[in-house]
């Protein structure tokens, strides 16, 4: 057998660099995978070009890889045989819905019968967790996958129930008739909510990597100026004072010092994680010439701070060595701006439809389901998890559906391995398009879908601030809208802000707080999500987290928070979670102001499931329904 695997690289213009020991492993391959010679070389040809080799000499170093890449090809039959998977035509779905004669309609589909749904799930009892519903993507349970396998499916992990559950003109469940025991059921239309984008983010295949020292420091700049600007402008602070200075200087009497007000950046005084003795502030360099100094907290009661924020403090400096600071202040209300107030170039309708809504008065209303990749488990490409979201949203009729990166993880197995036979432009195209595009097609006109990317999305720019997906789905523009990372949007007047950089995990690791010692210990996670709108920006972590492909030069503006969305997505590796955040007083009347800050969970986690979130709005964040639902 080795001679005749030598002769078939032989022919195919291979050569090896240790024939003896590459021979004896292609025999073996050969063997378990029970593949010909010929089979194996044909084989090592694509995962030669899939690899990009240069050259054409077969190493040793890649058999482990060439191995991978059998024993992926070997689980992807395997499993599309147990499957047995049949496709339908649009023709086959336009006799079914036309409720045509079911003689014809069963020469058309072939060999598989109506499959009637059945109850795989464990009915609600006080010792079983709530599920919901009989909720399937109508196909028998036959994978051989360890997800094909699980047995909690549609778990309600957590919920919010602060108003009454309500139709909203889409759900027809008391008229459904039995009609899911079809194989394919007619879907009744629903409301259709209308979409705006705010925010100029980078553009579709624009140039980065090309930021310079300069454009880092005019953005950083710029952050420390603005923030300092919009604390003068409240009224409730005096002009800032370069805080390096000692304040013998500036009020040029002796003891006791008077206080200053200053403003600036939190940096580390060194590579290590930020603590309290190594807390240093840089103000703008207009006041201190950019120049940095010593913050001293030990007279602060609480605190939470990292590097990167921007804050203003009030204190003393007596030496002009050490800051000693006496007040806080890290945070600045965030105006709801109006759409007069925003500038013409910053802002894209994606329809006229916007022109109707919100004319007779009514509450902004929202349903929506919102979920973050990775999309597929590790130990395949078939994204199933995807496959029963989008039957779980066929059922549930949401009028948004709200989904995030990694679509085409880099981090799965196979993708690092490259071990996969298409492009990762193919893989997205026919594994995640494809299904979007059915999804839609088949729920009708007011069915609408959000797509994020992230960094991780091997088949997209790596880059933060990132553009849009380049999709142009025929007849779907108006269905089926990729937005920037990070990006705000209006979804029936509801404002929603959303980024797919895991910044909560990014904040956790770097941030230092005090809690008051006779006070009631503040929740961690709304703390570090709150500083994400007080910062008035969706990344103010500074230096960024290693990894992050942070261009300073690309969009700086792409990363600021403009107004403050009643809905903020922060996907993270951390818990999930569906918190509404209080975030201060605004106006006269001391209006309470909220944001609902969603961690809706990876889809997917490992080899089995993972989580998303299904909401529903009610004019504000305090009358909102909201579940965490296991997958």
């Amino acid at each position: 057998m080795e001679d005749e695997i030598k002769a078939e690289f032989n022919n195919s213009g291979f050569i090896f660099d240790k024939e003896k020991e590459i021979l004896q492993k292609c025999s073996t391959f050969c063997i378990n995978f029970k593949l010909t010679p010929a089979d194996l070389v044909s084989s090592w040809e694509i995962y030669y070009l899939n690899r990009q080799i240069n050259g054409t000499v077969v190493e040793d170093a890649e058999m482990d890889g060439f191995l991978g890449y059998l024993q992926s090809q070997q689980k992807v039959a395997i499993d599309e045989k147990e499957l047995d998977l049949h496709i339908y035509s649009s023709r086959d779905v336009d006799m079914i819905l036309n409720d045509e004669d079911e003689d014809i309609k069963e020469d058309v589909l072939g060999t598989p019968p109506p499959f009637k749904s059945q109850n795989h799930y464990p009915e609600p009892s006080d010792s079983t967790p709530q599920t919901i519903g009989n909720i399937s993507s109508g196909k028998p349970s036959k994978l051989a996958t360890p997800f094909g396998r699980r047995t909690d499916k549609l778990v309600v992990k957590f919920s919010i129930n602060n108003k009454p559950n309500t139709q909203n003109g889409k759900k027809e469940d008391d008229n459904e008739n039995h009609e899911d025991d079809d194989v394919i059921r007619k879907v009744k239309p629903g409301k259709r909510c209308s979409l705006i984008v705010h925010g100029s983010g980078p553009e579709i295949g624009c140039r980065f990597m090309y930021d310079r020292i300069e454009d880092r420091f005019n953005a950083l700049e710029n952050r420390i100026s603005k923030y300092a600007t919009a604390l003068v402008s409240s009224g409730q602070y005096e002009e800032p004072l370069d805080p390096t200075v000692s304040s013998q200087v500036w009020y040029l009497h002796p003891l006791p010092l008077k206080i200053i007000f200053t403003v600036g950046m939190i940096y580390c005084d060194g590579e290590g994680h930020l603590n309290e003795k190594s807390t240093l502030l840089q103000s703008s360099a207009e006041h201190s010439g950019g120049q940095r100094v010593r913050i001293e907290l030990q007279n602060l009661s609480q605190f939470s701070i990292f590097p990167g924020q921007l804050v203003g403090i009030e204190g003393i400096n007596p030496s002009g060595h050490c800051f000693i600071a006496s007040k806080l202040v890290d945070s600045i209300p965030l105006p709801i701006a109006d759409d007069a107030n925003l500038p013409p170039a910053k802002k894209q309708a994606l329809d006229q439809e916007i022109l109707s809504v919100g004319v007779s008065g009514t509450q902004p209303e929202l349903s929506v389901i919102i979920a973050s990749g990775p999309f597929t488990t590790t130990d395949n490409l078939l994204f199933e998890p995807l496959r029963e979201l989008l039957a779980y949203a066929s059922k549930t009729l949401p009028q948004l559906l709200i989904l995030l990166g990694p679509f085409i993880d880099s981090e799965h197995p196979e993708i690092k391995k490259g071990t996969v036979d298409r492009s990762f432009d193919e893989i997205f195209r026919s594994e995640i398009l494809r299904r979007l595009q059915d999804h839609v097609e088949y729920m009708g006109s007011h069915a609408r879908i959000v797509l994020v990317p992230s960094i991780r999305d091997a088949n997209h720019d790596f880059v933060f601030p990132q553009p849009a997906f380049d999709i142009h789905p025929a007849n779907l523009r108006h269905q089926i809208t990729s937005l920037t990372n990070p990006g705000i949007f209006e979804a029936n007047q509801v404002k929603i802000g959303c980024c797919s950089v895991d910044i909560l995990k990014h904040l956790s690791g770097e941030e230092i707080s005090r809690n008051p010692k006779d006070g009631k210990l503040s929740d961690r996670m709304s703390r570090l999500a709150n500083h994400i709108i007080s910062q008035r920006s969706f990344y103010p972590l500074y230096p960024p987290a290693e990894g992050i492909p942070l261009d300073f030069s690309l969009a700086p503006e792409a990363l600021n928070i403009s107004l403050i969305p009643d809905i903020l997505i922060l996907p993270s590796d951390m818990k999930h979670f569906v918190k509404v955040l209080p975030l201060g007083e605004r106006g006269e009347e001391k209006e309470q102001v909220k944001c609902i800050c969603v961690n809706p969970g990876r889809l997917a986690k490992g080899e089995g499931g993972g989580t998303f979130v299904e909401l529903n709005y009610y004019g504000n964040p305090d009358t909102c329904n909201a579940s965490i639902i296991g997958i």
